[in-house]
């Protein structure tokens, strides 16, 4: 698929797909989200390809929100549809078997925050600000905003930003668990984005992939059920080369040399 909205740029492991229309601030039309979902998958099946970084163009806006002039122009059940658009492409984000950085590079609102959401790590440069203001449009977050910013930041929380509309700093968002590290600046934010995605990609490749699908599958499991299973991938990844790598490296008190088997 061609990308006109998009950036993907694959360097050294690293897939860096970079929302690219900086004059609509990075709004997601339904075009964007359907080159996010064919970017995706691409990088999901590059080997190549070991972690993800995701960000937007300019040092202005990761992704503003949804682009209202498409939205302007729903009935409901064009509403529904695109809705459930947006939300299977960010489960897609979400279900990446491959980690995916977010580099929040300003503003994160309404889609964009879900979009952020949807990442398996969030920076933010201190420029950023993250909310869901969509009730000031009379409507309410429909990619997920109503179920994944209560499960990151507590329902309470999650309800006031919701129902004020009201957005947070990249401080406030730190503070809440949203984001797990703030950068001055937006150069530096990517500097810090390669810098995890190079610590991430020098572990051993296949217990990243078993330690991301563990967390995952677990949080839609009742607690027991999502300890069994962690022991089941646990041992599973005793059976790769990787781990008697990993153990042997160790004891020999040198680096290890992971191959992904």
């Amino acid at each position: 698929m061609e990308l006109h909205n998009l950036l993907l740029e694959r360097a050294d492991g690293i897939a860096t797909i970079t929302v690219n229309r900086p004059d609509k601030l990075n709004a997601l039309d339904h075009a964007t989200l359907e080159e996010l979902r064919a970017a995706f998958a691409e990088v999901a099946r590059d080997p190549a390809v070991g972690v993800v970084i995701l960000t937007g163009a300019g040092a202005k806006s990761f992704v503003a929100g949804a682009d209202i002039g498409e939205l302007s122009r729903l009935d409901v059940l064009g509403a529904r549809e695109f809705s459930r658009h947006g939300q299977a492409v960010l489960d897609q984000v979400e279900r990446c078997p491959k980690p995916v950085l977010a580099a929040v590079n300003g503003f994160a609102l309404g889609g964009g925050c879900e979009l952020a959401m949807a990442a398996h790590v969030r920076l933010a440069s201190a420029n950023a600000r993250f909310g869901q203001p969509e009730v000031n449009l009379g409507v309410i977050p429909g990619f997920g905003g109503t179920q994944r910013l209560a499960r990151l930041v507590g329902p309470g929380r999650a309800l006031a930003m919701v129902l004020t509309g009201d957005a947070l700093t990249a401080e406030e968002a730190f503070q809440a668990g949203l984001v797990q590290k703030v950068l001055p600046t937006v150069e530096e934010l990517r500097e810090e984005a390669r810098k995890v995605a190079r610590t991430i990609l020098a572990r051993g490749p296949l217990a990243v992939h078993l330690a991301l699908q563990a967390v995952q599958r677990g949080l839609e499991m009742p607690l027991a059920q999502g300890l069994q299973y962690e022991s089941e991938v646990f041992a599973l990844g005793f059976a790769s080369a990787d781990a008697r790598e990993g153990l042997a490296a160790f004891l020999d008190k040198r680096r290890p040399e992971f191959k992904g088997e």
